[in-house]
C-alpha cells in the first residue's frame, strides 16, 4: 500500500494529530450508537472522522450519527469488500477509485444531489480516475500535502526565495536532511527533480537516472524516517534543517513556537486527496447524499482545517477560518496551491514492484 500522508489514522495517530493542535483525546466527543433512525447509513472511514463536528447537517436531519466502521488500510478494506462487506459510503484515497470500480463495488454519484458540490475546487473535481466512462464515482472531501518542511532560521535564503525539492539533494546540507522511507516518495520526487513528468510510469532508462540521484541522496541523509515523531524531534532540535514531511508536522512544530515553513516547490507540491465513494448496494441513497453534503459543508471544512490541519475541498470553508491560521498552515491561497499540486495516482502492480526494488537496492548500498 502506498502511504504519503493520507488520512490513514490509527487511534494513536489521531491522538498525535489532536495533541499537535492543542486538543486532547479526552476532549473528543464520546460516541454512542444512536437509536436506529430513518435514513441511517453505514459509513466506512478513518478513525478520527467519526465526530459530530464533521456531520452537523446529517445529524440535524436524521437525529444522530451514522453507523461507523474503520479503515485499517485500504488494502484490508478492499479484501473485506471482495468478501461481501457492503457499507453504504466509504472514504478512500483518490488513487483507489479505479480499482474499487473495476472490482464492481461502486455506483455512480449524482452531484446534482449534493448542495455543496458547486463550492468544491475545480482542480479536485478533475482528478484522474474519479470520472470513469463519463460517470463520476468520487466526491473529494479533504486533502493534505507532502512537501519540504524546513527551519527558516537554518536554511539558506536561496531556498526560501525559490523553493525546491533540490534542497534534499544538496551537498551543502549533508547529514542535515531527512526523507520519508517510501519507494513512491523516493522515486517520484527524484524523478521530478530530474524534470520527468511521467513520474507514475517511468521507463527503465529513467529509473536508472532516478537511482543515481537516490544514491546521491542516501549518502547525504541523516536518516530515512518512518515515524513523524522522529522527524519532528530532529527538526525541533536542529539536528536536521529540512525534511520530506506532512501538514501535521508543520502544525506540531509551529505549536512549539519553532520557525518552520512548508515549501510549495517549483517542481510541484505533492497532494493526497481522500473522499467519498458509494457502494453499489447502498441502502438509502438520499441519506448517503445528505451525509456527503454535511461532510463537505463549509462549517465542517473549517473545523477540519482548524483541528486537523488538513485542507477542505470546499472553497468557502476558508472564509470561516482566521487568516493567521490559514497562513500558518500554508492555506492562505488554497486554490493556487492545488493548481500547482501533483496529485498522487495509483501505480500499476508492475511499476510499484519496480519502484520498491529500486529503493531496496539503494538502501542496501547498491
Amino acid at each position: 500500500m502506498r502511504n504519503f500522508g493520507n488520512p490513514g489514522f490509527s487511534r494513536r495517530d489521531i491522538g498525535k494529530a489532536l495533541a499537535s493542535v492543542g486538543v486532547g483525546i479526552a476532549m473528543m466527543p464520546v460516541l454512542r450508537r444512536p437509536a436506529r433512525a430513518a435514513g441511517e447509513i453505514h459509513y466506512h472511514t478513518w478513525a478520527g472522522y467519526d465526530v459530530p463536528e464533521l456531520l452537523g447537517g446529517y445529524i440535524e436531519k436524521y437525529g444522530g450519527l451514522p453507523e461507523f466502521s474503520y479503515i485499517g488500510s485500504e488494502d484490508e478494506s478492499f479484501a473485506k469488500l471482495r468478501a461481501g462487506f457492503a457499507p453504504d459510503l466509504m472514504h478512500p484515497g483518490n488513487y483507489n477509485v479505479q480499482r474499487w470500480h473495476d472490482a464492481g463495488f461502486l455506483r455512480p454519484i449524482d452531484t446534482s444531489r449534493i448542495g455543496n458540490w458547486p463550492h468544491v475546487f475545480d482542480s479536485l473535481k478533475g482528478m484522474a480516475g474519479t470520472v470513469i466512462d463519463g460517470e463520476r464515482y468520487y466526491v473529494p472531501s479533504e486533502f493534505g500535502n507532502s512537501s519540504v518542511v524546513y527551519r527558516t532560521d537554518l536554511v539558506d535564503k536561496k531556498y526560501q526565495e525559490e523553493e525546491s525539492w533540490a534542497i534534499l539533494y544538496d551537498e551543502d546540507y549533508a547529514r542535515k536532511i531527512a526523507f520519508y522511507d517510501s519507494s513512491g516518495g523516493v522515486v517520484e520526487i527524484a524523478a521530478r527533480v530530474l524534470g520527468y513528468d511521467n513520474i507514475f510510469s517511468l521507463t527503465d532508462a529513467q529509473l536508472a537516472e532516478v537511482k543515481k540521484l537516490a544514491i546521491k541522496q542516501r549518502d547525504l541523509l541523516r536518516f530515512y524516517w518512518t515515524d513523524v515523531t522522529q522527524v519532528e524531534q530532529a527538526l525541533a532540535a536542529g539536528e536536521i534543517v529540512a525534511a520530506y514531511a506532512w501538514n501535521q508536522s508543520l502544525v506540531s512544530l509551529k505549536k512549539q513556537g519553532l520557525p518552520v515553513a512548508m515549501m510549495v516547490p517549483k517542481e510541484g507540491i505533492f497532494t493526497w486527496v481522500a473522499g467519498f465513494v458509494m457502494h453499489k448496494d447502498c441502502k438509502d441513497e438520499q441519506a448517503a447524499y445528505d451525509m456527503i453534503d454535511a461532510w463537505i459543508a463549509p462549517e465542517s471544512g473549517a473545523w477540519l482545517i482548524e483541528n486537523y490541519g488538513y485542507g477542505s475541498t470546499n472553497a468557502t470553508a476558508y472564509d470561516l477560518v482566521a487568516a493567521e491560521t490559514l497562513d500558518e498552515l500554508g492555506f492562505s491561497k488554497p486554490e493556487d496551491m492545488l493548481n500547482g499540486s501533483i496529485f498522487f495516482e495509483a501505480l500499476t502492480p508492475e511499476m510499484e514492484q519496480k519502484y520498491q526494488e529500486l529503493l531496496n537496492e539503494v538502501q542496501a548500498g547498491g
